[in-house]
């Protein structure tokens, strides 16, 4: 998760990130968390139609999506919902349709979560403690923690998870 004060430091790094991932084809998206409680501050921040011009920009912020560009990886921004409150509205949304609490499935609250992926790796820089984006969908996901914050983040951190990622083997919970 980056707070303002990270992406500020370094707002070139998320441009950056989609250069080194062009590199392998074989991934298809990036999703960057960002913390912040002024959405509006999405343009000073990142810039999504300057890397527009390079790939697909989706911006999710609570009650606005908005896409720019087209182009892989696609780069989902998602800004200021955490996991808890997004599997509580969730939940909230599936009461209001009036079904029976014994008819609620899996697939029945992934349909009302806002945010419809599941991520294969997570990288969590700046510590080895989880937040709670995604909660969720990366149940099965592959977790790399690093101590080095966001904008020390290089080239060879995101290759060093990388390689990380293609020595595990996968057990989706199992």
């Amino acid at each position: 998760m980056l707070s303002d004060a990270d992406i500020l430091s370094d707002t070139g790094k998320v441009e950056e990130v989609l250069t080194w991932t062009k590199e392998f084809p074989a991934i298809q998206k990036l999703i960057f968390h960002i913390s912040t409680n002024d959405p509006a501050k999405i343009e000073e921040l990142i810039q999504p139609a300057s890397l527009a011009e390079k790939t697909r920009v989706h911006v999710s912020t609570p009650g606005h999506d908005v896409t720019y560009g087209a182009g892989t990886p696609e780069i989902l921004i998602a800004l200021g919902k955490k996991g808890r409150e997004e599997i509580t509205d969730a939940i909230i949304k599936i009461a209001g349709e009036d079904i029976d609490p014994a008819d609620i499935t899996e697939q029945m609250i992934e349909q009302h979560l806002i945010f419809q992926v599941n991520p294969d790796f997570v990288i969590k820089t700046g510590g080895n403690h989880l937040t709670d984006f995604l909660i969720w969908q990366s149940v099965y996901s592959e977790l790399f923690f690093t101590d080095i914050n966001w904008g020390s983040f290089r080239k060879v951190d995101y290759l060093r998870a990388l390689r990380d990622y293609q020595m595990r083997g996968r057990r989706f919970g199992t």
